[in-house]
């Protein structure tokens, strides 16, 4: 059966990836504000609250194109909420301060068709938990958001093969989530992330559910994608020897940096 016909019917509403629908807007220029191309992220005042909690206390984070940071802290810190706000599956409370420019973007001044189409293009997401389709092969899952994006079908099939085979899993192609390990299952998540080609690659506590050799393994990979595609990834993580691995690590604590190293 086809990929694009196993998708017919399919609601695609919380599986993690929060894909858009097929868009042919055209983002809006932002360059009115004065933007440094030199920096993938520059974020300014960022503040969230629910209700009376307040989770993100006016943070600012400026990162570098091809950079790999890190963000520690305790459980409850405002970490993931922060990777969600940076990588637009969230928004921040609105204040005429907050500024949120991704590689060259102001995404706050985005529409909703603007924002989803501009995640869909620019940004790349891994979970903890990688949220594939159970009904789909890997290769099925790999495709779907450059379906959305609206390749052609032979030249998004062609790049999910290559992700594939670059990742290691040219052997489990045609395999369903509950046939792979976890590790391979991690690693076709990653692929997904990549099948569009994003600039920046969030993830949140990747390897957390992974034993330590297949954590090892998806650590290396994030630092041989940032070498060959020029990548620029923000991970959540608690796993000490990734944080030390990182560019740079940053402590949240209470919605605030502590330190950074």
């Amino acid at each position: 059966m086809q990929i694009k016909e196993k998708m017919m019917g399919i609601r695609f509403i919380n599986i993690g990836y929060l894909f858009s629908t097929k868009l042919r807007l055209k983002i809006v220029d932002l360059n009115k504000k004065r933007i440094n191309f030199s920096l993938m992220i520059e974020a300014s005042h960022i503040v969230k609250s629910y209700g009376s909690l307040n989770v993100i206390k006016d943070l600012s984070l400026a990162v570098k194109k091809g950079e790999i940071v890190a963000i520690v802290g305790p459980s409850g810190a405002g970490k993931t909420t922060l990777l969600h706000i940076l990588s637009t599956l969230d928004t921040p409370d609105r204040s005429s301060k907050t500024s949120i420019v991704l590689n060259g973007t102001d995404i706050t001044q985005l529409s909703d068709k603007q924002m989803a189409r501009f995640r869909n293009e620019e940004i790349g997401f891994i979970f903890q938990f990688h949220q594939l389709l159970p009904e789909f092969t890997a290769l099925e899952n790999v495709c779907i958001p450059g379906y959305i994006q609206g390749d052609t079908d032979r030249n998004i099939e062609k790049e999910a093969l290559e992700l594939l085979s670059l990742l290691g899993l040219e052997n489990r192609v045609h395999h369903k989530p509950g046939e792979l390990s976890g590790g391979e299952q991690q690693r076709v998540a990653v692929a997904r992330a990549l099948i569009n080609k994003p600039s920046l690659l969030f993830a949140d506590e990747p390897s957390g559910n992974l034993d330590s050799e297949s954590a090892e393994t998806l650590h290396d990979l994030f630092f041989d994608l940032r070498d060959r595609l020029g990548l620029t990834i923000i991970i959540v993580t608690h796993n000490p020897k990734l944080a030390a691995r990182a560019d740079r690590k940053i402590t949240m604590i209470d919605g605030h940096w502590s330190n950074e190293s």
